[in-house]
């Protein structure tokens, strides 16, 4: 199911979402210019758990690897890669904004890519593989919007056999359809450990959990449409 709008969001361009996209093509754009180059940039900014878990016992400089749940969020492995977690940015992102707030959302965002990590460590705090991409922290936007907007309806393209259907999907069903996915392909890696075919599933659950739990003490309560209101939608 691939999402291409939504129907909640006035606007499709609201400004922290919009520079967030930027930011994250600009990062990528400059991954491509250097090519194999870019591998120590790789290294450096990317997150990886054992450095976290293992902290305390770090005789490197100590602040370095906290920041890296931050930096990772703006690196991405291909064009597949950026192209999947900007789309789900660009139709979830703008109508939490709008209920949260420009900076609130944006603060939003980065803590929930945090959380994701957090929970990527838990669930492997020995693995030694570089985590990298914003899909945690969109994960994150994707619980806000559930706890936000569900009675939203989001529509999607289904490829049924050789035809391509664009259906209406009500949010609430979509997102924990969404949500269901990833939980299982979480558990499923139990014992090949947190990452199984690339993906950071157990970044996608924290995420996910970290924004339906904090959208509703985050959520701008001055916004013309109000969380209370969105509810009885």
């Amino acid at each position: 199911m691939l999402p291409l709008r939504d129907s909640e969001a006035s606007r499709r361009l609201t400004p922290a979402n919009t520079l967030l996209i930027l930011a994250n093509v600009m990062v990528f754009a400059l991954e491509v210019r250097l090519g194999p180059n870019a591998r120590p940039m790789l290294a450096r900014f990317s997150m990886v758990p054992m450095r976290i878990s293992h902290l305390a016992a770090s005789t490197g400089p100590r602040l370095w690897a906290p920041a890296t749940l931050v930096t990772s969020l703006f690196l991405h492995a291909s064009p597949l890669h950026i192209a999947g977690n900007m789309l789900y940015l660009f139709i979830f992102g703008p109508a939490v904004e709008q209920e949260m707030g420009h900076l609130r959302f944006l603060c939003f965002y980065l803590v929930a890519g945090v959380a994701a990590g957090l929970a990527m460590v838990a669930m492997g705090p020995d693995s030694r593989i570089p985590v990298i991409g914003a899909s945690g922290a969109i994960a994150g936007v994707l619980g806000a919007y559930l706890v936000l907007f569900p009675r939203g309806r989001i529509t999607t393209i289904l490829p049924i056999f050789f035809f391509i259907q664009f259906v209406e999907i009500p949010a609430v069903f979509y997102l924990l359809v969404w949500f269901a996915v990833q939980l299982y392909a979480g558990i499923i890696s139990g014992a090949q450990g947190p990452l199984v075919g690339g993906v950071a599933w157990w970044a996608h659950v924290g995420g996910f959990l970290f924004g339906v739990a904090a959208a509703p003490i985050v959520v701008h309560r001055s916004s013309p449409r109000k969380y209370s209101q969105a509810n009885k939608r």
